[in-house]
């Protein structure tokens, strides 16, 4: 070999084995990096708190009422959360509406009953709803056009969308039309958007 292959070999041995410097340096970047994202995370749970500190002024969600009458329509899938009406990015917090759970939907002559395992069930009375549509998306969940169920429902002074996927996306259709039915002011025309 020639000294020039030599030293050639030697300086890439060198680079190879070359030890790590400044190890502080990076420890530091590092538990920087982590510094931060805790920062961010807390700042987004302060926001959450925020806007439920903003509508606490929602009512306490209605509960299952006993005896139900025997019911129209059941499903079982996602819920995905709740907006203000037509306001599909204002998502309301407030009373656990903003947590994303399993469902299980009822539909019966007295209303609508929302069962949330791991969250809180609700009740909203068939006078108190206003219709059903299908749509693409609610505050951070966005399908395929039609791939959603909306429930249009009053609580308090306030008009609430909640944006329900069945494990079965078919039944959606049948879902807006007995919704729709129920209340005589809505026809079916109208029910996508």
């Amino acid at each position: 070999m020639t000294p020039a292959v030599i030293q050639l070999a030697a300086e890439a041995a060198e680079r190879q084995s070359a030890e790590v410097t400044e190890v502080g340096a990076r420890v530091a970047w590092v538990v920087g990096l982590v510094v931060f994202i805790a920062f961010v995370y807390w700042l987004m749970r302060q926001g959450w708190k925020w806007r439920g500190a903003l509508q606490n002024g929602l009512p306490e969600l209605p509960t299952t009422p006993d005896g139900l009458p025997a019911h129209r329509l059941a499903l079982t899938g996602r819920y995905h959360g709740s907006t203000t009406a037509e306001q599909w990015l204002d998502r309301i917090v407030a009373h656990g509406l903003g947590v994303r759970s399993r469902v299980e939907l009822t539909l019966t002559d007295a209303g609508l009953d929302v069962v949330r395992p791991g969250a809180g069930d609700f009740f909203v009375p068939a006078a108190q709803l206003r219709g059903a549509r299908l749509d693409k998306g609610i505050a951070g969940k966005v399908l395929t056009e039609g791939g959603l169920l909306v429930v249009t429902w009053a609580h308090g002074d306030k008009l609430i969308d909640s944006g329900f996927r069945s494990d079965r996306a078919a039944e959606h259709a049948a879902w807006v039309e007995a919704i729709n039915l129920m209340n005589p002011s809505i026809t079916t025309e109208g029910a996508e958007r």
